[in-house]
């Protein structure tokens, strides 16, 4: 029997199911664990679950003596340092597929409130603001026949472009087969759309350059990571007009503090990470997670492993 660190309560009966076979500790609270925890937690463990909000890199590595399995709680996997772990053979799994149409479902809901001006039209009725059915009032942008531009054409950018068709929408993406240079991309798109991977080649990829390559009619959609985009430039190019408007489920960092200045911004949305917040999908993750870290602790290959160890 392992010990096992889980860094945060997750739904379903996974855990359970961990439980039987392992010793588990789960941490309590809604905010995760600090860093400084978070070492001292896993010190002495054989097996960590973590989460994306669980920073997992060479000291901690270095530090978990014991630690024969990692298993991360998301599709991506760009808090864990993965060379750090595969030194010492310790296998990392992620999630992948079980989460993709949930986030393609909320990458389009996202593009559509931006584009009809959704959360001003909903305010407005809140705050009495309804005077009557006005002609010039609350006029948002086409998506039917519109180009959407994706950037990342992995499951989920091919899942939103499966979505965009049902609207007649032109799709264009990026990408090694037949894809699209990103500034050709962003000149064409009336809507872009982010679900590339986080990687030191992404990092702010969307800086103030790609910005002012953007339409001023346009709409940038991330549900992504959130320093994929550079903030600053984006509140720029909103308050200026260079781009008619945002809608953000990941920031830089998370959660943004009240007082921001990216949300000061016009015509900007941002959702609490909840890309991959159904029922259905949370639970399933939570299956995946689990079947992932007991086959690293016992000794067997992930179904969904990030590296090469183990």
């Amino acid at each position: 029997m392992a010990r096992v660190f889980i860094a945060r309560q997750l739904p379903g009966p996974a855990l359970d199911r961990l439980g039987r076979q392992h010793e588990v500790e789960v941490w309590p609270k809604r905010e995760p664990p600090d860093y400084e925890t978070l070492r001292s937690k896993t010190a002495e463990v054989e097996g960590l679950l973590s989460l994306l909000t669980d920073r997992v890199d060479a000291e901690l590595i270095a530090g978990a003596t014991r630690l024969r399995a990692i298993s991360n709680y998301a599709v991506g996997y760009d808090n864990i340092d993965l060379e750090a772990a595969s030194q010492r053979g310790i296998p990392v799994g992620n999630t992948p597929d079980v989460l993709t149409d949930a986030t393609a479902d909320l990458a389009f809901a996202l593009l559509l409130a931006a584009a009809r001006k959704l959360p001003q039209a909903l305010d407005d009725v809140r705050s009495g603001d309804w005077v009557t059915w006005e002609p010039a009032r609350h006029l948002g942008a086409d998506v039917h026949g519109a180009t959407l531009g994706i950037i990342g054409m992995g499951r989920i950018g091919t899942a939103v472009a499966r979505r965009a068709r049902g609207f007649d929408m032109g799709v264009v993406h990026t990408g090694r087969d037949e894809g699209l240079p990103l500034d050709e991309l962003l000149g064409q798109s009336d809507f872009v759309s982010i679900h590339a991977p986080l990687t030191p080649e992404t990092h702010h990829l969307i800086d103030a350059d790609a910005l002012a390559r953007m339409r001023p009619s346009a709409i940038l959609v991330n549900t992504a990571r959130g320093p994929i985009v550079e903030q600053a430039a984006l509140k720029r190019a909103l308050e200026s007009g260079g781009i008619a408007g945002a809608a953000l489920d990941v920031t830089d960092p998370e959660p943004l503090p009240n007082d921001d200045p990216l949300l000061q911004a016009p015509n900007l949305i941002v959702a609490p990470h909840i890309g991959s917040a159904t029922k259905a999908a949370r639970e399933r993750m939570a299956e995946v997670a689990v079947d992932n870290l007991l086959a690293g602790l016992e000794g067997r290959p992930m179904a969904h492993q990030a590296n090469g160890a183990g």
